[in-house]
């Protein structure tokens, strides 16, 4: 796969964008909440990227910076967001590649920790995740109060 840094609004991001928060439609009843401004992905206080195969969209996947306030968030924070893969090209080891590339491309830009959200219905997101070094982390953002959240965080 090719991952090309891409900004939150091109065309590939958007389309892939779409297919996951029909994703969260599936899964959960309706699309993700969480306030988002494409401008929060930008460099150098944010990324964004899209994985390509054979010049197709597969999968994509960014992260905003956050400073505060504690205890949501400590200074030096990256939150993920947005890791998709299609359905067609899932179990190929795309999403943990892409997670790297976050973590790296975070790390380059200063950020001390990767934190993020995910829910009790994505059990395959969680066990990538936490095959990857991330921890169970207080809950934060727009679903901090709703049971099935889960949040982690992995220090970079």
């Amino acid at each position: 796969m090719q991952i090309v840094p891409l900004a939150y609004d091109h065309p590939d991001a958007q389309k892939l964008i779409a297919e996951v928060q029909q994703e969260y439609v599936n899964r959960y009843g309706d699309e993700d909440a969480t306030p988002v401004d494409p401008a929060d992905f930008a460099p150098p206080r944010g990324y964004f990227a899209v994985g390509y195969v054979d010049g197709d969209p597969v999968a994509s996947g960014g992260w905003r910076a956050h400073d505060g306030p504690q205890p949501q968030f400590q200074p030096g924070d990256a939150e993920m967001k947005r890791l998709y893969v299609s359905a067609a090209m899932r179990g190929k080891g795309l999403a943990r590649a892409m997670v790297v590339a976050l973590e790296r491309s975070a790390k380059a830009a200063g950020r001390r920790r990767m934190v993020l959200e995910t829910g009790d219905r994505q059990p395959e997101a969680i066990a990538l995740y936490t095959s990857m070094g991330y921890e169970p982390i207080p809950k934060f953002g727009v679903y901090r109060h709703e049971p099935g959240s889960r949040c982690f965080g992995k220090v970079l």
